[in-house]
């Protein structure tokens, strides 16, 4: 491993940040330019542009045959997004969680997390999946996108005085986001690159090496974008970055990879057995949560921060074969999930409960 590999890998993490949200800032433009309602631009274009490193670097992964990471930074960067970034914004302010997200979007969430190792069950995503799933992402961005136009007509309507926010010359616009598409690109490229000669230097591997480092990297935008909107009070959008972002992974992400890669992208018998099952349950922990109160208090963001730091954890020690492995495991198994899965069906009832007293 030489100090330029080291270079190149964390330029092509500061690529990826900026070309994310030179990306983010010109699609967002010209979408509000095309009467989409921000909560849409929310929920699609800003968290799919902040998911574009995710595609750029799995998509040049499964090309050049490296698909350990491509399937490896999806799956890590959905625990990350939910676990650290949730976990992370909540302790900055409690992140509310808006009535739409939770009916719809986090269920579709879960339905295209629990989707995947069905895909995957034969050892790889083929191009038969990779169509299926790239199919639901152009389903789920047109639905979104005509729901949005009818409620922006229908406010329109009603408040004919209503106009949309600057949006800037669409010449700009058009710039930015082809200036952040090649950006991510070059980013891509470096981060691949350095992140497989790290891992061949360190002895683990890539697997390992998608699910955190990589999958940490590329979700840097999502970082920034939420951590900042919980910042100023914009919790919804936090939340629902993060939500789209994720439906965005699994649908556009793997869906490219599965249509480009030669012969697919095969799925390590490890991912499919354990970090797809981490992944689902992240998810699915996601409902009862965001529905006691439609929110994320801050011992919530905690408990999800404790969670990413054993996660992590556990995967280190198994790639180093730690010692202190299975006393980490019986921990988590035994003690840590168990106590999780109790409280958060206490809490659901207790909410269930408060709804229907005020129903009375």
């Amino acid at each position: 491993m030489t100090t330029l590999t080291i270079v190149l890998f964390l330029a092509g993490i500061v690529l990826l940040v900026v070309g994310a949200d030179l990306l983010v800032r010109g699609a967002s433009r010209l979408a509000l330019a095309a009467g989409v309602s921000p909560l849409v631009v929310g929920l699609t274009v800003v968290a799919f542009g902040t998911s574009a490193p995710e595609m750029a670097v799995s998509v040049k992964a499964a090309v050049t045959g490296q698909a350990d990471i491509a399937y490896g930074n999806v799956v890590g960067s959905n625990v990350f997004n939910v676990l650290f970034i949730l976990g992370l914004s909540a302790l900055v302010a409690p992140l509310l969680v808006d009535r739409q997200l939770m009916r719809r979007d986090v269920p579709i969430m879960i339905g295209t997390s629990l989707l995947l190792p069905a895909l995957a069950f034969d050892g790889r995503i083929g191009r038969l999946d990779g169509a299926l799933l790239f199919a639901g992402i152009v389903a789920y961005t047109l639905y979104s996108v005509v729901q949005s136009r009818r409620e922006a007509a229908a406010r329109r309507e009603a408040d004919p005085g209503e106009k949309p926010g600057p949006t800037g010359p669409a010449a700009v616009n058009v710039l930015l986001v082809l200036g952040g598409l090649a950006m991510l690109v070059l980013g891509a490229r470096w981060l691949v690159g350095g992140a497989v000669e790290l891992a061949r230097a360190f002895g683990v591997s890539e697997l390992v090496i998608g699910l955190t480092i990589v999958a940490a990297g590329t979700s840097l935008p999502e970082v920034a974008t939420s951590v900042l909107a919980a910042f100023r009070g914009q919790r919804e959008i936090a939340v629902g970055n993060v939500v789209g972002s994720n439906v965005f992974n699994i649908l556009c992400v793997l869906g490219l990879a599965g249509l480009v890669a030669p012969g697919g992208v095969p799925v390590a018998p490890q991912a499919l057995a354990f970090d797809t099952p981490v992944m689902i349950a992240v998810a699915v922990a996601c409902l009862p949560i965001f529905f006691t109160g439609h929110a994320i208090a801050r011992w919530e963001g905690g408990l999800f921060l404790l969670f990413y730091a054993a996660y992590t954890a556990f995967l280190v020690m198994k790639a180093t074969s730690s010692a202190a492995l299975p006393a980490l495991q019986s921990a988590m198994v035994w003690f840590v999930l168990p106590l999780t899965v109790v409280t958060l069906g206490v809490l659901t009832v207790l909410a269930v409960r408060r709804q229907r007293a005020s129903a009375e």
